[in-house]
């Protein structure tokens, strides 16, 4: 039987690192993709279908405008990770709960592509919780 020894720590396995390194990557990129969706709603509001009933009633004007600052945020944020520090894995966390609630609320606007971004969110998410990938 082997006691538990706390100076002992776990190095993340090549798929934690391989995952930390693509959720880095995808942040940026997710944040960029709806930054410039955030663009289009903002110059194009007719390129959105409004839609009829819905109880989140906001304009596709303000929509835009939600999309490219937290665009630009999750983008930094993902720029952060690469640093490696703990605090830019907590935002990077924070900022993709973020989009991935706001992708949700927009749904009704733009259904397939706030359908891939929350799912490309979660997937961040979850691999920036692995064991080991988060230091101090």
């Amino acid at each position: 039987m082997s006691e538990y020894d706390p100076t002992t720590v776990k190095q993340p396995s090549d798929w934690a690192v391989t995952g930390f390194l693509f959720a880095a990557t995808m942040m940026v990129m997710v944040g960029a993709f709806q930054a410039i969706a955030g663009l289009f709603a903002i110059f194009d509001g007719e390129f959105y279908q409004t839609p009829s009933h819905y109880w989140f009633d906001i304009s596709v004007n303000t929509w835009g405008w939600i999309h490219l600052i937290l665009g630009l945020v999750v983008a930094f944020g993902g720029l952060a990770l690469f640093s490696g520090k703990a605090w830019a894995g907590i935002l990077a966390i924070i900022v993709a709960m973020l989009s991935a609630v706001s992708n949700f609320l927009y749904i009704p606007y733009y259904p397939f592509w706030s359908i891939v971004l929350i799912a490309l969110n979660v997937w961040v998410i979850w691999s920036l919780t692995r064991p080991g990938m988060i230091r101090a």
